[in-house]
């Protein structure tokens, strides 16, 4: 190739990261984006949140609209790659076009898991991993006055629960498990979020199996579970997510639990990387693999891949973060959830009022994470305990009045 030849395989956050990094940190070759989706870049949490609740798309796109004509990046929207010919560096598109790469970064993301039961193609049924998801439930539910049942417990399943019960409907959450969130806080805390949808006015079904969807004339009219029926003009599925592999798998690259890439997010296959969703890296602190299905793993991992295109030679080793906005609950979290099941949760703050910081406190006596809710501006403070990894006094973590800052600087 006579030019630098770049390609990058997606259409979310770590793709537009990882196109914006390259041009930001100097690479002048020619760039090329897949977008299987009709849009430039964007960034999903809203989608769940603020999005679904206005259609306000100011905070949703990764880059204005003209950056990327400006900075001679050859978005190619609605285009779905069909094969990685590792063989040729080549990228095979569906209809047959070949975009040649000297290097090549997958990007694809994860597709929304599928409830497989009866009803399950009835109108009225509703997954969450599109823009046109988004507007969908909106359009479904913005008047108020349905009855939404939203199946699973997760992130995206409570974020909807409370967007969607803020326009006036009946809103019912069904889940598998006993309580809330509970897979990544533990029960104390994943009652916090229970008793706030509560006292919201969602109706928490909890514990069991959905069986079945009643349809009537093609459309959903309830959800089935275990010993009962919840009546149902819309239903919003959040059972999880499923990376999408494929393409790497095809080519031979392991991708059996997600596409497999080291600290610096290189895959197997020479030039050829993986982000996002989509990837599982080797996570250097921790000594083991992380995947992560976040907002702030798709902007590390994007960037750590584009530097690592251009042999900067740099590892992703951030302390995984997210976020959520539930009713008039905000918070942060950071930290390490594989040492966060032999870890005892420290209180800093009014649990009961639901404005405080959370610390996971290993045997060890080091802080493994942090979560802070209606707590603001410390974030900052709570990752440098945990990236300490030094015991600290437990009296002083759970005074108020000792700032976390000190904390930090004595860790």
């Amino acid at each position: 190739m006579s030019e630098r030849e770049f390609v990058i395989v997606g259409g979310g956050l770590a793709a537009g990261t990882a196109a914006s990094t390259l041009r930001e940190e100097g690479f002048e070759g020619h760039l090329t984006l897949i977008a299987a989706e009709a849009h430039k870049p964007y960034i999903r949490p809203p989608l769940s949140k603020a999005y679904l609740a206005s259609y306000d798309d100011s905070e949703l796109w990764v880059q204005p609209e003209d950056w990327w004509h400006d900075h001679d990046v050859d978005v190619r929207s609605g285009q779905h790659a069909r094969e990685l010919d590792l063989a040729d560096r080549a990228l095979v598109l569906e209809g047959g076009a070949r975009v040649p790469f000297e290097k090549l970064l997958i990007a694809t993301g994860a597709t929304p898991r599928t409830l497989e039961i009866p009803g399950a193609d009835a109108d009225g049924i509703h997954y969450l991993r599109s823009i046109e998801d988004s507007r969908a439930i909106h359009e479904a539910t913005a008047a108020g006055d349905k009855r939404v049942v939203v199946v699973g417990s997760g992130w995206i399943g409570m974020e909807v629960a409370a967007t969607v019960r803020g326009f006036g409907n009946e809103v019912t959450v069904v889940s598998h498990a006993q309580v809330p969130l509970s897979s990544a806080l533990g029960d104390e805390l994943g009652e916090v979020f229970a008793s706030l949808h509560l006292d919201h006015g969602v109706r928490l079904v909890r514990g069991v199996g959905v069986s079945g969807l009643r349809v009537q004339g093609g459309r959903v009219t309830g959800v089935e579970y275990d010993g009962g029926v919840v009546d149902a003009d819309v239903v919003v599925i959040g059972i999880g997510a499923v990376p999408l592999t494929s393409l790497a798998e095809d080519a031979g690259l392991d991708a059996s639990t997600g596409i497999l890439v080291d600290a610096g997010m290189r895959t197997g296959a020479d030039g050829v990387f993986a982000v996002g969703d989509a990837a599982n890296p080797f996570h250097p602190v921790l000594g083991q693999r992380l995947r992560s299905e976040h907002w702030a793993n798709a902007i590390g991992t994007g960037r750590t891949a584009a530097l690592n295109m251009i042999d900067r030679g740099v590892d992703y080793d951030d302390i995984p973060y997210f976020y959520t906005d539930q009713f008039d609950l905000g918070m942060e979290f950071s930290g390490y959830a594989p040492l966060m099941k032999d870890a005892h949760v420290v209180y800093r703050g009014d649990l009961a009022g639901r404005e405080f910081v959370s610390f996971w406190v290993a045997p060890n006596g080091a802080v493994v994470a942090g979560m802070n809710v209606n707590v603001w501006d410390v974030n900052d403070q709570v990752q440098a305990l945990i990236r300490s990894g030094r015991p600290v006094d437990e009296a002083r973590l759970a005074d108020p009045d000792v700032p976390l800052g000190d904390l930090a600087a004595d860790a």
